[in-house]
């Protein structure tokens, strides 16, 4: 029974190489009849067409757009600082970020007792300073009165000499007399002198009383100064914002406490390359006033406002190659806070002769695609312009107006590649097809005759 099975199993063994060996020299046989039959026995292979989406070139005046991103920041802002230490008494309901203030609106107070008590003693000083001016003044007054009454002693003393001196020319009076009568005008002179430095002296106190005022004048408006800091106010009309202080807090002398801008002064920091720099300040109306674009892009949509180009940065920043430009923002409430990342959109001066085609038409090697009347496809040379977004502005010359391009080149197209237009009727292609479904049909069909 065992050799039954074994034989039985050698045979089935036996009939299937044989069966192969037969399928590989049909195979063998039917490949040596294709040989044979040469290129020409056999139906002839249509070429294969790619599909390619074409655009027509047309030459038209094109306005480059740069498309840039800057930061809003505030063109007037004033930072809110205390000008006196203490602790905060009053505090205004305006106080708080975002709050809209007007100009000269009250917003904090500090403790006032301190200085307070410091005008209290400046003033106690100045009518200290205009007494002792007072008591000056009426010192200069006694003074003025000696010195004439003194003169007028010394006038009679000069008479009484001169009459001793007439009686001592006719032979009368004695020597002692006339001697006495001398020493009298002398004290007399002397008298004067001592009441006009008297005088002087009243007068040179006045001057110092005078100057004593003003010192305590100056005390008194100084502390009236510290006195009126102790109160804080709005300088413009504006927002509030970082706002660092509540009602009963102790701040020292220069601390911020909030800070004031202006939402209607407003500007983007914008950075340009310095090509991009270079060709707006070569337009005829300059770099100053040519208008911009701000967009600010949301999940809830986006705010677009005008804004002109306002100045040039002086210096440039380190560690860049590129110029800053300032952008003011137009209108008065445009919907932009100062720290919104935008994006700016420029004008360039327009350019004529020129074309936009898809960056993705334009090859590495600075090509094109340009297909005849019949679809086959030649390689052409453009001179860039500009790049923009997702596509690129070309000079047209006279040869390629009006001509045909591939608007989105692939790895299979190049130069005498046979390609169609996707956009044509659907008949016109069918004779061409070369979508993957028509290459596998076409791959079949030669199968088959190959075949056959």
């Amino acid at each position: 029974m065992r050799f039954l099975i074994r034989s039985l199993g050698g045979l089935a063994i036996a009939a299937l190489t044989f069966a192969l060996l037969f399928l590989a020299g049909f195979q063998l046989w039917q490949a040596l009849e294709s040989r044979r039959a040469g290129p020409g026995g056999g139906r002839p292979a249509a070429e294969q067409v790619f599909t390619a989406r074409l655009m027509t070139v047309t030459a038209q005046v094109q306005t480059p757009v740069i498309e840039l991103f800057g930061t809003v920041q505030a063109r007037r802002s004033l930072q809110l600082r205390a000008q006196a230490a203490g602790r905060i008494v009053q505090l205004d309901p305006a106080m708080h970020e975002g709050s809209r203030v007007a100009q000269g609106q009250f917003l904090l107070r500090i403790d006032q007792a301190p200085a307070q008590a410091r005008v209290a003693v400046a003033e106690a000083a100045r009518e200290s300073a205009q007494a002792v001016l007072s008591e000056a003044q009426n010192a200069v007054g006694i003074a003025r009165d000696d010195l004439t009454a003194a003169e007028e002693q010394a006038a009679l003393r000069r008479a009484a000499v001169a009459r001793q001196e007439q009686l001592a020319g006719r032979g009368l009076g004695t020597s002692a007399e006339a001697e006495t009568v001398r020493l009298a005008a002398s004290g007399a002179n002397q008298a004067v002198l001592s009441r006009r430095s008297a005088l002087a002296s009243a007068e040179a106190a006045v001057d110092t009383a005078a100057i004593g005022l003003r010192r305590a004048e100056i005390d008194l408006s100084e502390a009236r100064r510290e006195l009126d800091q102790t109160t804080l106010s709005a300088g413009f009309d504006g927002q509030i914002t970082n706002v660092a202080v509540v009602e009963g807090g102790l701040v020292s002398m220069n601390e911020q406490l909030a800070e004031l801008i202006d939402p209607a002064a407003l500007e983007v920091q914008i950075m340009l390359s310095l090509d991009q720099f270079a060709r707006l300040s070569a337009a005829p109306e300059g770099l100053t006033g040519t208008p911009v674009q701000v967009v600010l892009d949301g999940s809830a949509g986006q705010i677009a406002v005008p804004a002109v180009l306002d100045r040039a940065a002086a210096s440039v920043a380190p560690g860049s190659a590129g110029r800053t430009v300032f952008a003011r923002i137009e209108g008065s409430e445009s919907g932009l806070r100062p720290g919104d990342f935008v994006t700016a959109l420029i004008a360039e001066p327009p350019l004529t002769d020129a074309a936009a085609i898809p960056a993705a038409a334009l090859g590495g090697d600075g090509t094109v695609l340009v297909a005849d009347e019949t679809g086959r496809l030649s390689a052409v040379v453009v001179q860039v312009l500009r790049r923009q977004g997702d596509q690129v502005l070309i000079v047209v010359p006279a040869g390629l107006e009006g001509a045909r391009i591939v608007a989105e080149r692939a790895p299979q197209l190049g130069t005498g590649i046979l390609v169609r237009d996707a956009a044509a009727p659907a008949d016109e292609a069918a004779p061409r097809d070369s979508s993957p479904a028509g290459n596998g049909r076409q791959a079949r069909q030669g199968a088959g005759q190959g075949n056959g």
